[in-house]
């Protein structure tokens, strides 16, 4: 940063190696939005005067407190320079020099390495590091930016440069609050002379800036600067709602979805919320953090409200604009009102509804938005302590029948019709193991559909999502059959050959001998018909979701121990009770039938170990020794 002691009227100051790296940049490069400067400098001038109207909230002691609010865009041809010209707050000396001039203010350094990595148009992430001032460069030969503060002792002051390493500061003549910014213009930017260039580029990037717009001598300004909010959500076309979003966002695509509030009680507020389609079109967005703008009367009083969205919907972008927020709100204590805290309800529920028609009206762009934002959500219903259950109606799962499509609770139930009083979920490490779980054993032969939750999120979320529309959420690992089904189970079961029960229970006690303490206990089962075993928790053990949170969060949280429940009449199990005692096929097969359950959980601490014994196994199949 330049010295305060260097203060010799009109001598060079050096910028920072970062700022001239950047200007090199903007100076030498080709865009393909070279225009993109204009509206830089306009959103310049309108965060001026922003700044300024939530300063005479509190203090009227300003420099013409009676000027109104503009922006004003000339020509003078003759110099071949276009001027833009506001009556914001205006600058000092000091703050030109630190404003304009050096890097903490500028973010021209981590400008300067995201266009090192860029492939894409530069001129697009200008807005993204506070860098839009440097962008005039695109188009200047010289700038000089006059300005005078609001503060009525002070003097007007200048800032000259040409793109080269130095600027100069000097004293100048403003006898009026604001900044003028004056450019001269390269031979290959002349169009910007042109009035009716001008008028397009505003109305193409500037049209809803809150602030009267004219350009040259014009009476009328050229943008509508109306808040697009503020208005009738009935007189608003759908292609004004795109066009703003694209202006609020930089994103090039239309939103996926978007939602207009306009409240008269229990508080007065108004807000347009918006979901981007794709994250990725919004790297280069001004908003810098999550977060909404938030309005007083108008009055920008916060970039980036946190307040007025839960967390987990923290990638909707909008406005929210308040007649209730008193107006000497300051913007460190704006959380603490509570005011906010009804804003905060009503935006969320408006936000909750423009899913959840979302979700009714286009099941396929729905669709897209879960595969998107759906963890989002996820995670709102392991944290929300507020009625979590407000979320329930927007999560879309994979099921055991549609492991591709999505399916809500609500299409769940109704598709399991009135018998079926539960719903039935698999928790496993991928989906499409829910094809071989033993678990789904009974469930594919009683043809009952089961939600397929294989997220990393999935435990924490069941914490929290134990019944939807009173049907209560059970494991299919832990769960019977309903009665109905039951009765089927044990008709199929009865018609089955009859097996030796002490062959079963010889072969039963060998598994516990060849397993020992790996296992609490070995026992059969009839619940499994196409599997030749599977791995239960014993009584008492914690739930299988609440399992894989312990295991999440402590590393060293051990499984409790399993039962190992056989099928006595799956081909594998009768055979193994035909091998006479010390057939060292027994104990290879029994060891490979406990780790192919232990795979199956997801609980195999090394697969690769089983690949010697699975070799052993062929080799004695083959007569192999």
């Amino acid at each position: 940063m330049p010295e305060k002691e260097t203060n010799i009227e009109g001598q060079p100051i050096p910028f920072k190696a970062e700022t001239q790296q950047l200007l090199d940049i903007l100076i030498h490069s080709l865009y393909t939005e070279q225009e993109i400067f204009l509206r830089e400098l306009i959103s310049n001038a309108s965060d001026a005067l922003s700044r300024l109207d939530f300063i005479m909230l509190t203090n009227r002691d300003v420099l013409d407190p009676d000027v109104p609010p503009e922006i004003r865009i000339r020509t003078d041809k003759d110099q071949n320079q276009l001027i833009i010209e506001d009556t914001g707050d205006g600058m000092t000396r000091d703050e030109l020099r630190d404003n304009l001039g050096t890097i903490a203010r500028s973010g021209a350094k981590a400008f300067v390495e995201a266009a090192k990595e860029s492939e894409g148009n530069l001129a697009d992430i200008i807005g993204q590091f506070g860098v839009g001032f440097y962008s005039a460069f695109m188009v200047a030969d010289e700038i000089k930016v006059v300005s005078r503060s609001f503060q009525p002792g002070a003097e007007a002051a200048a800032w000259i440069a040409r793109g080269e390493d130095t600027f100069r500061l000097e004293k100048a003549d403003r006898d009026r609050r604001g900044t003028e910014v004056r450019i001269t213009l390269k031979e290959d930017a002349k169009e910007y002379l042109d009035e009716s260039r001008l008028r397009q580029v505003v109305k193409r990037h500037s049209d809803f800036i809150q602030y009267p717009i004219y350009v040259g001598d014009a009476e009328e300004p050229v943008n509508r600067q109306t808040a697009l909010w503020r208005q009738n959500p009935r007189e608003v076309e759908k292609e004004a709602y795109q066009e703003f979003y694209k202006q609020l966002t930089l994103d090039f695509t239309d939103p996926l979805a978007h939602t207009h509030m306009v409240v008269d009680a229990p508080a007065q507020m108004y807000a347009m919320l918006f979901v981007p389609k794709d994250p990725q079109n919004l790297v280069f967005s001004p908003r810098k953090e999550p977060g909404l703008k938030l309005f007083a009367r108008k009055v920008l009083i916060q970039e980036f409200s946190t307040e007025l969205l839960p967390q987990y919907l923290n990638f909707i972008d909008g406005v929210v604009d308040s007649e209730d927020l008193p107006l000497n709100v300051s913007r460190e204590s704006v959380q603490s009102n509570r005011v906010m805290a009804l804003l905060a309800r009503l935006v969320t529920g408006k936000a909750l509804d423009m899913l959840e028609e979302l979700g009714a009206d286009s099941p396929e762009d729905y669709a897209a938005f879960w595969e998107t934002y759906g963890q989002y959500l996820k995670e709102g219903v392991a944290v929300e302590q507020d009625h979590p259950e407000k979320i329930f109606p927007l999560l879309r799962f994979h099921t055991s029948k549609d492991l591709a499509g999505w399916t809500s609770l609500d299409e769940y139930i109704e598709r399991c019709g009135v018998d079926q009083k539960k719903i039935y979920y698999f928790l496993g490490e991928d989906p499409n193991a829910v094809k071989y779980s033993p678990h789904m054993d009974s469930f594919r032969k009683a043809d009952i559909e089961v939600l397929v939750l294989t997220d990393p999120v999935d435990p924490f979320m069941l914490m929290q999502l134990n019944a939807y529309q009173d049907h209560p959420l059970v494991n299919i690992a832990a769960a019977d059959l309903p009665d109905s089904e039951q009765e089927e189970e044990k008709k199929e079961q009865s018609d089955k050959p009859e097996v030796d029960p002490q062959e079963i229970a010889d072969m039963v006690l060998r598994f516990k001998n060849v397993l020992g303490d790996r296992v609490v206990s070995v026992r059969t089962t009839h619940r499994l018909s196409d599997s030749p075993a599977r791995l239960v928790d014993p009584e008492g053990a914690p739930e299988q979701s609440v399992q894989r949170v312990y295991r999440m969060m402590d590393k060293n949280f051990e499984i409790p121990k399993k039962v190992l429940e056989l099928n006595p009449n799956h081909k594998i199990i009768h055979g193994l009770t035909k091998l006479p005692e010390g057939d060292p096929r027994f104990n290879l097969v029994a060891e490979q039938i406990y780790e192919n359950t232990l795979l199956i959980e997801g609980l195999h601490p090394d697969p690769v170990s089983m690949v010697g014994r699975i070799q052993d196994l062929i080799a004695k199949t083959l007569g192999e020794d």
